[in-house]
């Protein structure tokens, strides 16, 4: 008698999706580039810094530029101290920030001197300081800047760049000492304290991965739909 074959083993149901599921925080790599890998995502903390906008996250890239050193999205960043006649600058992307330029400008002028030099620059992000006092409680110039970076925030996000207020306190003080540092002198400080202050509020905004610094989204829905995709896009460039 022939032995009887066992019978073959009933088909298993196909699932439509990967079955191992990654709990992100915010140190994790984008919920889109997981996807992309195959692995479903759950949110572990909602406490990254980070502005959800139509069902899209708005990161900062502060977060990505510290986390994955890789990631090859996003553009530079541009520190901004206003100030009430002049303006300083600095550009970073992440890594050895420098004091740029002082602009000696106010109002539209500065405003839009400000979005052509994000142009040339290939800037994305504008981190803004923002006054406070010691106890981290605004002050009557905070309304001024806020209302500065508002009207810069629309001009930006039409062209898919974002605006960040990032708290300001110290600055100076931290800027003079690095200029005494690299014994500038003092006819050059005088010049470049404006830059050099920016320069710190760009070390500060990207030491604490964006985590300290507050988004400003204008109030125009198709504006932040704008700044959505512009994000969700650049997450994907790894």
């Amino acid at each position: 008698m022939l032995p009887v074959n066992p019978p073959p083993p009933a088909a298993q149901p196909v699932s439509l999706f990967p079955t191992n599921i990654y709990f992100i925080d915010r140190f994790s790599p984008p919920k889109q580039y997981l996807t992309r890998c195959g692995i479903r995502v759950r949110v572990l903390s909602s406490s990254s810094p980070t502005t959800t906008v139509g069902g899209g996250e708005i990161l900062p890239n502060a977060l990505y530029r510290r986390s994955y050193p890789s990631w090859r999205g996003g553009g530079f960043s541009l520190g901004i101290d206003l100030g009430a006649s002049h303006t300083g600058l600095a550009l970073g992307k992440g890594f050895c920030p420098r004091p740029l330029t002082v602009l000696n400008l106010r109002g539209k002028r500065l405003e839009m001197h400000l979005l052509k030099i994000a142009e040339m620059e290939e800037v994305d992000e504008f981190i803004i300081g923002l006054p406070k006092s010691h106890d981290g409680k605004e002050t009557q110039q905070s309304n001024k800047v806020r209302s500065i970076a508002g009207r810069i925030a629309v001009q930006a996000a039409e062209r898919g760049w974002r605006v960040y207020l990032q708290n300001e306190y110290g600055t100076s003080v931290e800027a003079l000492d690095l200029m005494i540092e690299r014994r500038l002198k003092r006819s050059v400080r005088q010049g470049r304290i404006d830059a050099y202050s920016a320069l710190m509020l760009l070390e500060r905004y990207f030491s604490t991965s964006g985590s300290e610094a507050e988004l400003v989204l204008p109030k125009q829905l198709d504006l932040q739909e704008k700044l959505r995709r512009g994000s969700y896009e650049d997450n994907l460039e790894f």
